[in-house]
């Protein structure tokens, strides 16, 4: 029998909550001084740029070159010894000093917590930040660590057997969010 596939989220659902996130990360903010999105490469890494756009079309002193950027969670992982075909990417941080920073770590598909867990491991090599906060375009349960995300597009509660595939226009050529069974 072959791969079961439902599409939860189209690309304009996509697309709404990049909104929706967006609002609320400025709002949580009390507005977008010291704000940083840093994205989980690699879809995180898009998300966190398409929330940055979003967040500038209201609010124009929002500046992407210093507001946006990416960290590579890859050597800070508990499974690099059975999973080694990651590859490690540039971890780009625009800004030097993160201490009176609020930096909202942004991934695609929130699970057991891992990922997270890695990747504030990897954010306090770099300084330790104002506040930390998680936004995700999927939480879909299952955690095997104490994490939540701040912000979330759509919780898909799903079974452990199933998969989450999110595709976005810039790394797959389509958009959408897609439970595999």
């Amino acid at each position: 029998m072959g791969v079961v596939a439902r599409t939860v989220l189209d690309a304009q659902d996509i697309d709404r909550a990049i909104v929706r996130i967006s609002h609320e990360i400025v709002e949580s903010n009390h507005g977008t001084a010291n704000l940083l999105l840093l994205g989980i490469p690699t879809r995180g890494v898009y998300l966190a740029e398409r929330i940055a756009s979003s967040i500038q079309k209201n609010y124009p002193e929002f500046k992407l070159e210093t507001s946006v950027g990416r960290l590579d969670v890859t050597m800070f992982r508990d499974d690099l010894a059975s999973n080694p075909t990651k590859a490690v990417t540039a971890t780009q941080i625009p800004i030097n000093n993160l201490s009176e920073v609020t930096v909202v770590l942004v991934d695609d598909v929130l699970f057991s917590g891992r990922t997270v867990r890695a990747a504030l491991d990897a954010l306090v090599s770099y300084g330790r930040p104002k506040a930390v906060r998680l936004a995700v375009l999927v939480d879909r349960g299952h955690r095997e660590l104490p994490i939540r995300a701040d912000f979330v597009g759509k919780n898909l509660p799903t079974s452990a057997h199933e998969r989450i595939s999110v595709r976005l226009s810039e790394s797959d050529g389509e958009q959408g969010v897609v439970i595999e069974q």
